[in-house]
């Protein structure tokens, strides 16, 4: 299975790659739309900020290529928030996959710290994407927006109030958590995103 894992400006994207690596399977890391267009399956991972990021994307020509696969796509973290429609994170325009927009904490109590960071639950899943999940799993997160409950919710998280913690619609997935930092639970995640049946 060829496996594109999309190079920019982004941080994180080495362990994204040693993941894939740990369940047998050889990732290339590249920014080579012909590479990334023929990948059986893409991973847009990484953590950083999303205004400078969609300008990257842009000056590269990544945000097009992104937005037109047909194939299975992950996105994690920043990939999650990146394929929404805008961020309130320095009021960015995204590549709007998902018709929703991504918001910033607002602490409601002295203990809500901004940016979550650490292990939390992840409930009401649903899709491929956690085929064989029969209870809450603790993944890891570390966050400061985060993208409302919507239509393409497949999973909850409850932080200062409860939110999208991943998504689906069509051939894109994504993650809020990292999979790569949450044990074999993300392990499992990471194999079930493999085999997912998609026509290319």
């Amino acid at each position: 299975m060829d496996i594109a894992i999309v190079k920019y400006n982004a941080g994180n994207i080495g362990s994204v790659e040693n993941a894939v690596r740990r369940l047998g399977l050889e990732p290339v890391v590249t920014d080579d739309v012909e590479k990334i267009q023929s990948a059986d399956r893409v991973i847009f991972p990484g953590q950083g900020e999303a205004h400078s990021t969609m300008a990257y994307l842009k000056a590269h020509r990544l945000d097009e290529v992104i937005v037109n696969l047909k194939q299975p796509v992950l996105g994690i973290c920043i990939g999650m928030q990146l394929l929404c429609r805008h961020s309130e994170e320095q009021d960015t325009d995204c590549l709007g996959v998902f018709d929703v927009d991504v918001k910033r904490f607002i602490p409601q109590k002295h203990e809500d710290k901004v940016p979550q960071m650490g292990w939390n639950a992840i409930e009401q899943t649903k899709s491929e994407l956690f085929e064989g999940f029969e209870k809450p799993e603790f993944v890891y997160f570390i966050h400061s927006f985060y993208v409302p409950t919507c239509e393409w919710t497949i999973a909850t998280t409850d932080y200062i109030q409860p939110y999208s913690s991943a998504l689906h619609k069509d051939n894109f997935f994504a993650t809020q958590f990292h999979p790569e930092k949450s044990g074999k639970v993300g392990e499992r995640i990471l194999k079930n995103f493999f085999d997912v049946k998609c026509e290319m």
